[in-house]
């Protein structure tokens, strides 16, 4: 199947570039000829194919691009075999009238390569060392950006401002009348000139922002002006933003002043709807600035190879909060021992990383809980509408090829099966964003699984909501897309969006709270009462499916940690090959769970005692296991959070005054990491990674980088 869906593809890209040659070609025989009709044919087919191609088919110019053959090469040998037509017409005058066409294009390519400098001066201008969201940057001098065409449309500004040229040219040679060349250069001229004149004022002061050293002056002085004590570092790829956005929320609610600190300057879009302050900060050396900042605490949702050069700064307590916990390796990793803290859900977390053995001291352990997880409505007993819902979520199928990290492909369809053979399910299908992009066998089981669902909702019965339900819907999708989106136009540069993204005005955050609970709302109401359902994309959040769901099926995953928190029945699939026991054993938080083997066979089981709650014999072990997973329910989770995050503070509070007494007693000259490593390696215990012995005085100070 896939390959039927490329071979057109290909074939359409070999046919574009067949067809470029043919014009080249054509056009070459119809100036040394001459042929004027055949001449002209090809010449403006040739410049028509090649603008169509750049807004059609950008990705097979760019391989053109790649062999050196790219718009500025094309365009100039197209020109140059007009030249040649020209030459080769006996009524035009190669002395008199053509000499002076060669000098007009000549300046016109003068005035394109000018304009590309001119571009790249440009935009390294407008690239400053940082970039913000929330914040108030418009002392940094912002402008809105040049426009696309002119600064960062090199191959399309040549072809089109080439239009009014070529189009005089070939006037030229069926007329054998040199001024419509003239007229034709004279435009072309026009607007490359003009362009580069109207370009040329970004370089003007009213429109230059500041440079690097006034830039990182300002964010100095905006630090020591806001202040921050709490922050979430960081740094991925564009995938992996959920990873942050989960705890947009918790951060907000806590005490002090909250920031988040990013690394890669796309990321800042990537970013959900918040009022918290956003910096990225793509270089290290700017990003030891932060030593210097009153930031006590930087919690961190994921490892990446960037988290290293943060943990070098001793002044900044580290915590390392994942993005989710479930009992896989992948949660007890080795890496989270360079933090000074790990904080955990529950019991559950703290005995796993105990039993990993990898160099986490349990006394850097901290159960904080999920404050994620308070949406999620509690189990209020059998199903009373029309159909049992049930909520198919398996994880993604990892790095490491363990059969039994995702059950898409040797069980998802048998489930899926299984489920849609019951007449009182509805399925609501929604797969890990990552499926299939390790293994392809996922992505093609994954699809095969949406066919399956498209299939089974033919026909299907049920109550149908009128025209308004969806009216309600697209009105609630477009107050949110209000809230929670920034229009760009299309010439818009990171200049430019920091300008319109400045401090928000308002508690936007709680207004895109409450939107979200109304478009979810109007979202469920807008859908079929019996239509199974293929979930992809954010919205809705997976929690929104589990309070619509009556049971969950899943993974190994903290997809399954955080619907227990509801403590309505769910089910794992086991695809590890392992025994119902040694799975039960090896996995604690499927110890409440009903076990799936492959087959699915005990899903109409599973069903009945989902109908039928005396039938359940899980009820009591799910209360117990909720606690150890995630903590008591009191105080709550939030409370235990914010508590951690003061009681870190107060403990970088606490180094620094340490810190300035010894420098004030014995070491007047301590003013930088590095001389502080040196002179204080007795601090080693404060400050090193726990279950780590520093090598030398530096490592013995920062505490991280013995352990990366």
């Amino acid at each position: 199947m896939p390959s039927a869906g490329i071979a057109p593809r290909r074939l359409v890209q070999l046919a574009a570039l067949l067809a470029m040659m043919v014009f080249f070609t054509t056009q070459l025989i119809g100036a040394l000829l001459p042929n004027v009709p055949l001449f002209i044919a090809a010449s403006a087919a040739g410049l028509a194919l090649d603008l169509y191609l750049q807004h059609k088919q950008p990705g097979l110019l760019s391989l053109l691009s790649k062999i050196r053959f790219d718009a500025t090469l094309r365009q100039l040998l197209r020109d140059m075999l007009v030249m040649v037509g020209l030459l080769r017409i006996d009524g035009i005058d190669p002395t008199h009238e053509q000499a002076p066409l060669i000098v007009g294009l000549l300046l016109f390519y003068i005035a394109h390569f000018v304009c590309q400098a001119l571009a790249v001066l440009i935009k390294r201008r407008r690239l400053l060392p940082f970039v913000t969201r929330n914040i108030d940057a418009s002392a940094l001098h912002l402008t809105a950006a040049p426009p696309r065409l002119l600064a960062r449309q090199p191959a399309r500004r040549l072809l089109r401002f080439a239009v009014p040229a070529t189009a005089g040219l070939l006037a030229t040679a069926a007329t054998e009348d040199a001024v419509w060349g003239w007229v034709g250069l004279g435009i072309a001229l026009v607007l490359s000139f003009g362009g580069l004149l109207w370009l040329g004022t970004w370089l003007l002061p009213r429109k230059r922002a500041v440079g690097d050293e006034q830039a990182l002056e300002w964010l100095d002085g905006w630090l020591a002006d806001y202040q921050p004590t709490v922050g979430m570092y960081f740094s991925g790829g564009t995938s992996s933003a959920y990873q942050a956005n989960m705890w947009l929320s918790t951060l907000a609610a806590l005490d002090g002043k909250p920031i988040i600190v990013l690394r890669e300057r796309f990321m800042v879009q990537k970013i959900d709807a918040t009022d918290i302050p956003i910096v990225c900060i793509p270089k290290v050396v700017n990003l030891m600035r932060l030593e210097h900042s009153t930031l006590k605490v930087l919690l961190h949702p994921a490892n990446s190879g960037k988290t290293s050069q943060v943990l070098r700064i001793p002044s900044i307590k580290h915590a390392f909060t994942n993005h989710g916990e479930s009992d896989k390796l992948s949660s007890c990793n080795p890496y989270a021992k360079v933090y000074d803290e790990v904080w955990v859900a529950g019991p559950a977390a703290r005995e796993r990383y105990q039993l990993a053995d990898i160099g986490v001291e349990d006394k850097d352990v901290v159960e904080v809980g999920r404050p994620q997880l308070a949406p999620i409505a509690p189990y209020a007993g059998a199903p009373t509408g029309a159909y049992t819902q049930v909520l198919y979520a398996p994880t993604w199928e990892g790095w490491d090829g363990n059969p039994g990290n995702t059950s898409v492909i040797l069980a998802g369809e048998n489930i899926v099966r299984a489920l849609l053979a019951d007449p009182g399910v509805r399925l609501l299908y929604k797969p890990h964003p990552m499926t299939g992009s390790v293994d392809p066998r996922a992505g093609q089981a994954n699809e095969r699984i949406k066919a399956m669902i498209a299939q089974a909702n033919v026909g299907r019965a049920g109550a149908r909501p009128g025209p308004e339900a969806a009216a309600e819907l697209a009105r609630r999708a477009e107050e949110l897309r209000q809230l929670t989106t920034t229009s760009f136009r299309p010439d818009t540069d990171e200049l430019e969006r920091m300008l319109l993204q400045g401090a928000p005005d308002g508690d936007r955050a709680a207004a895109v709270e409450r939107a979200l609970a109304a478009w979810e709302d109007a979202y469920w109401a807008a859908l079929p009462e019996g239509e199974h359902q293929v979930i992809t994309g954010p919205r809705p959040a997976i929690f929104s499916c589990f309070n619509h769901a009556d049971l969950l099926i899943s993974d190994v995953s903290s997809v399954v940690s955080d619907y227990l928190s509801s403590e309505k029945p769910y089910a794992v699939a086991n695809t590890s090959g392992l025994s119902e026991q040694e799975f039960r054993d090896g996995f604690p938080t499927v110890r409440a769970a009903a076990i799936l083997t492959p087959e699915a066979d005990g899903v109409p089981a599973l069903l009945d005692a989902i109908r039928h709650p005396e039938r359940d014999p899980y009820a009591a072990d799910r209360a117990a296991l909720k606690e150890h997973l995630l903590g008591p329910s009191d105080p709550p989770s939030l409370v235990r959070f914010n508590q951690a995050a003061q009681d870190l503070c107060a403990a970088a509070d606490a180094r620094r005054a340490r810190m300035e007494a010894r420098a004030a007693g014995g070491f007047p000259g301590l003013t930088d990491t590095a001389d502080a490593a040196a002179a204080l390696a007795a601090d080693a215990e404060d400050a090193r990674p726990a279950g780590t012995a520093p090598t030398d005085p530096a490592a013995s100070e920062s505490g991280k980088t013995a352990g990366v």
